[in-house]
């Protein structure tokens, strides 16, 4: 009985476990719960249940961050693929991009060096040396990554992304080095100059695209560069040209004359410069010139290929189409209540203000929704699409200016989504550029495709438009768009330069944006110009005195 007794008393006593000769004992709420020295499970009082170690979640500590980082650039520094693409969140595209470093591009040498972090995001510096076919040069940029937790286990893993290795690739780019295989360009201005990125920042992109569709018809031979050579293009899409980052030997350049204004490009990167994410165009309406181009960001061309909604500058095609079906007349009366209900959507104005007994030539020049939406009800779902394509030239994805552009886009949409687009919501999808031409189709009375580079010089053939507007509506939309230009929203950036002109004002609700894009869009004598600041505001206050500025600058 004694003996039964002991061996009971044995069982009930805590024992902690042995794991390899190593004994681990860790409090838990004043009890006592056994965990593995080696990530393993605890051992559940009174069962034979396991629990998994927790995944640890929240901020990155500021150890985390150093350590993530600096594994990753440890490896890749000293030339370990395998364990630097470990130590990334997408090991096989790291893995992919990495190698292509070295074999494609035959970047070697490499030094990296860490800056201060921010949060979890870590500023680096590259240096190295390229070198091909006995031809060497000397590297050096500046990158960044960022470190976020694995979802599975909370482990801190650099944030893959293609710009980690260069902030100019995006995924699916590749970096090479090798004979260009498009030989370099010269490209003039109007006057026979010569542009370079260096004086006019904004023509980086452009002046790539150039070489992209003329190197090799240009006359020049091709040199030995570091370049970024662009993953293909979406059907449908233009592709983004490659970019040259380093030149190991100087081809031969071949020379593109355009029809930009030195004057007006200088004008241009000076106004983009004094404000945040604005782009702007300027065009000559009679021919479809143009004359400048600019954004405040130089590492994508918004001003040619943005596609954000134009908000109410997109009301001038609207205009157009209401006075062709009858649905508008710029001299007569018109609604404009605080609120129209379309589709089930619920309009609103501008603070909700209302026009009483208004013309439609003063809710035009108040930018007043609700006097389009109104008519909403009298439209086909293809009205609108229409009138841009067949008109305006808009959306056919047909442009050939001389480098990548993105022709505007006018779905066609139903119920609500589609009395959203009369007032340059829902699907519609604008730049600068497609708004400038907007401008000049209305100045000069029928649609001219914009061009860089005039068509005699490659024969190609430039976009047409299938009908032009009436005499009737043509003498409307001009009228309406210079009583907003002396009167309406436009006024106060439009002062003075009268009395041959016209303007529209704009602002585009973006989701997740405190403030609207602000837009403008404008004709003064045979110059037309377009504008949009992204996060601005009232495209009156913001991108209407870039565009007036420039239609000043060039009369």
């Amino acid at each position: 009985m004694g003996k039964r007794r002991r061996v009971a008393e044995r069982r009930k006593t805590k024992q902690p476990a042995v794991l390899g000769g190593a004994i681990a004992v860790v409090a838990i709420g004043g009890a006592f719960g056994v965990y593995s020295l080696y990530g393993g499970a605890a051992a559940d009082e009174g069962s034979n249940a396991t629990t998994r170690k927790a995944v640890k979640t929240g901020p990155l500590s500021a150890a985390e961050v150093h350590k993530a980082s600096t594994a990753f650039l440890t490896a890749w520094q000293s030339g370990d693929v395998a364990k630097a693409a470990a130590a990334t969140d997408d090991s096989a595209s790291a893995a992919t991009t990495l190698t292509g470093y070295a074999e494609e591009a035959h970047i070697t040498g490499v030094t990296l060096t860490g800056g201060t972090r921010s949060g979890a995001a870590v500023p680096f510096s590259v240096k190295a040396t390229v070198t091909y076919k006995g031809k060497s040069k000397p590297l050096a940029y500046e990158s960044k990554l960022t470190i976020v937790r694995r979802a599975k286990d909370g482990v801190p893993l650099v944030g893959w992304a293609s710009s980690v290795v260069h902030p100019d690739l995006q995924d699916g780019d590749r970096l090479v080095t090798g004979e260009s295989g498009t030989p370099p360009v010269r490209a003039l201005d109007r006057e026979g100059k010569e542009l370079t990125a260096a004086k006019y920042p904004s023509l980086g992109t452009v002046l790539d695209g150039l070489r992209e569709k003329y190197g090799k018809t240009a006359g020049g031979k091709a040199g030995i560069e570091l370049r970024v050579v662009r993953k293909a293009a979406k059907k449908g899409t233009q592709k983004t040209p490659d970019k040259t980052l380093l030149t190991l030997s100087e081809g031969t350049p071949g020379t593109v004359e355009t029809t930009l204004s030195p004057a007006l490009q200088s004008a241009a990167e000076r106004q983009v410069a004094a404000k945040e994410k604005a782009s702007v165009v300027v065009m000559r309406p009679s021919t479809g010139e143009i004359l400048a181009v600019a954004n405040t960001s130089h590492g994508f061309n918004t001003a040619f290929q943005g596609s954000l909604a134009p908000g109410s500058t997109m009301k001038v095609i609207t205009a157009s189409l209401l006075f062709d079906k009858g649905l508008a007349s710029a001299d007569k009366p018109h609604p404009c209540p605080k609120t129209a209900t379309y589709g089930g959507w619920k309009f609103h104005n501008d603070d909700d203000f209302e026009i009483k007994n208004g013309t439609f030539k003063t809710s035009f020049a108040r930018s007043c929704n609700t006097a389009f939406i109104t008519q909403a009800k009298e439209l086909e779902n293809d009205d609108l699409t229409k009138q841009a394509q067949q008109v305006f030239g808009i959306g056919l994805n047909n442009w050939s200016i001389g480098v990548p552009s993105f022709d505007g886009a006018v779905p066609v949409q139903s119920a609500a989504q589609m009395a959203a687009e009369l007032m340059g919501q829902g699907g519609v999808r604008m730049n600068p550029l497609n708004m400038a031409s907007v401008a000049s189709t209305v100045k000069a009375g029928t649609f001219h495709q914009p061009y860089l580079v005039a068509p005699s010089v490659d024969h190609r053939t430039l976009a047409k438009a299938s009908r032009t507007m009436s005499a009737s509506t043509l003498s409307q939309l001009r009228e309406v768009m210079q009583f907003t230009a002396a009167y309406g929203t436009a006024a106060e950036a439009m002062s003075g330069l009268g009395p041959d002109y016209g303007a529209k004002t704009g602002s585009a609700e973006v989701d997740n944006q405190k403030k609207p894009n602000g837009w403008f869009t404008a004709w003064k004598g045979d110059l037309a110009a377009a504008g949009v600041v992204q996060q601005g505001g009232h495209g009156g206050d913001t991108a209407g005195p870039i565009v007036a500025a420039l239609l000043k600058s060039g009369s």
